[in-house]
């Protein structure tokens, strides 16, 4: 599908990743996730750019350490994230944007626990949407489409039918092999990110049409 072919079309929901795609909370993980390592021997600096996108337990487990049990590891560093919330702030025009959409049609989808989602949502200034997706109602977490296709299902559409909007490769993945379109967001990218997909940096730059059958189709907007 071309780049341009998200903002031609319409949808019935939006689907959002949190963390990197409505708030900035790359400081406050990476502290978290930089000291766990410390404490493994790992190397942090190759480390924190693969944390990120995917679900904790998954991330340990992926790194195979022997005599560790990846559910326990998450369940810490799950607690460690919960204190630590300093620096978290939603991405420029992402609370306006939201505020537009009618509440029955956008959920959140994050690979982080729910009760990690609300904390770090209410510390960003975001509300919470009607329906979430997190870490714990899937088996398996992205790359895997299972996360969205839930949600999609939860709000009574078709997966087809949806936009996701994703920042972090193990996302898109997820997006794509769900079926859906996908819209990347780049705010919080350190290096550029090689995608077929369309990107915009911000939520300043997208507006919201909702039509009056509920359908809503996206307009980008020009930023000085």
């Amino acid at each position: 599908m071309p780049a341009t072919a998200v903002f031609e079309k319409s949808y019935s929901a939006f689907l959002f990743d949190m963390d990197g795609t409505l708030i900035s909370s790359t400081l406050a993980a990476e502290r978290v996730w930089a000291k766990w390592a410390e404490g493994h021997g790992i190397d942090v600096r190759t480390f924190l750019p693969t944390m990120h996108g995917a679900r904790a337990v998954d991330t340990v487990r992926r790194l195979g350490l022997p005599g560790v049990d990846p559910e326990a590891e998450a369940l810490k560093i799950t607690r460690a994230e919960m204190d630590d919330v300093g620096g978290i702030f939603a991405l420029k025009g992402a609370v306006e944007f939201l505020g537009k959409l009618p509440q029955a049609q956008w959920a959140i989808v994050t690979s982080a626990p729910l009760d990690l989602a609300r904390r770090r949502l209410a510390a960003a200034g975001v509300p919470l949407p009607q329906t979430i997706v997190a870490a714990e109602d899937v088996a398996n977490g992205k790359p895997n489409p299972d996360c969205y296709l839930l949600a999609a299902k939860k709000l009574g559409v078709d997966i087809g039918d949806c936009l996701v909007f994703e920042d972090a490769v193990p996302g898109i993945l997820a997006g794509d092999a769900a079926g859906a379109d996908v819209l990347v967001i780049t705010a919080t990218h350190k290096h550029a990110l090689e995608t077929a997909h369309a990107v915009v940096f911000d939520y300043r730059h997208l507006d919201v049409v909702v039509e009056d059958d509920g359908r809503m189709s996206l307009r980008r907007v020009d930023v000085a």
